[in-house]
């Protein structure tokens, strides 16, 4: 998801809390440069077959500023830079934070992880 998008006429995958290449946000929450953007996410990981097929795609729910902006959808696969995402079995993953390369100073912090 990107940010730095606050009144800025972006293409909708560049939105604040879009799913890069897959879902632009329902609306733009995103607060003005410099004030802190708090996301609020509920991810549920892919599940695979035995035989290493997709069972059930990821899903997402967020939340940005107190907003909804992606409801329950059904990820495609990892966000990719170039072609199309495609699903690779795979266990437990590290949690991965992505921000765009554009942006100059990137802070993060309160990251909370509760497995479900």
């Amino acid at each position: 998801m990107e940010l730095e998008c606050h009144g800025i006429q972006n293409y909708k995958n560049g939105q604040a809390g879009s799913i890069y290449k897959q879902y632009p946000p329902l609306v733009d929450a995103a607060r003005a440069p410099g004030e802190w953007q708090v996301y609020d996410i509920v991810f549920q990981a892919p599940r695979f077959n035995e035989g290493g097929t997709l069972s059930r795609p990821a899903r997402m729910t967020v939340l940005l500023n107190g907003v909804l902006i992606q409801n329950n959808v059904a990820l495609w696969g990892p966000t990719e830079y170039i072609g199309l995402p495609q699903y690779k079995e795979h266990g437990i993953a590290p949690l991965m934070l992505q921000s765009h390369v554009a942006v100059s100073q990137v802070s993060f912090r309160n990251i909370w992880v509760r497995e479900l």
